[in-house]
């Protein structure tokens, strides 16, 4: 329901990646377009953005040694990349005086870098609202992601790389809720092995 209401949206890109590939908000706003590989269909996470507290304002940082990653990209979240691209270009044109050109794939219309805590409030919040759907955190997309992936018996190790995270106990832990399909994919298993 989300991804369908957020069609033509202007976070619609941001949407599908933070589900599709389970990127940390901040590595999202952090993404450049050098950092995409559209012919190799890869995402490399080469930097987060963060809001520091107290006047600090946006930084870019690197993140944690786990965290730096290359994605192979699903098809949608390429294609929603490809739509994403089009449109900031054509944003480009039509403002092309007093805005900022630094390569980042999420920006504002001055192409300036978001803030996070502005595009929960203003944007995924009334989304949420609007579409009925329950107040659920931005990270609950990336929670999502990584518990579908578990369901569809993706290989944790997969996961955990997925998610940057330094130690598969981590993905296990947190995303691996009871999925009333396990116990009957789990039997089928053990009949399949034992013939």
């Amino acid at each position: 329901m989300l991804l369908e209401a957020a069609k033509d949206d202007r976070f619609e890109c941001l949407y599908v990646l933070s589900l599709t590939c389970g990127l940390r908000m901040g590595e999202a706003l952090g993404l450049k377009w050098s950092d995409i590989d559209f012919e190799a269909g890869t995402l490399r996470v080469n930097r987060q953005l963060q809001h520091i507290r107290d006047g600090g304002g946006l930084v870019f940082s690197e993140p944690k040694n786990a965290s730096r990653r290359t994605i192979d990209l699903p098809q949608r979240a390429l294609k929603a990349l490809k739509i994403h691209r089009k449109r900031q270009l054509e944003e480009q044109l039509m403002s092309a005086t007093n805005r900022e050109d630094n390569d980042l794939v999420f920006t504002s219309r001055k192409g300036t870098p978001l803030d996070a805590q502005n595009i929960v409030n203003r944007y995924f919040k009334p989304l949420l609202r609007r579409i009925e759907l329950p107040d659920i955190r931005w990270h609950d997309l990336r929670h999502t992601c990584a518990t579908l992936l578990l369901g569809r018996g993706v290989h944790p190790k997969m996961v955990q790389h997925l998610m940057g995270h330094a130690s598969i106990q981590l993905p296990l832990d947190r995303y691996s809720h009871w999925i009333p399909s396990m116990g009957r994919h789990a039997a089928d298993g053990m009949d399949e092995a034992l013939g």
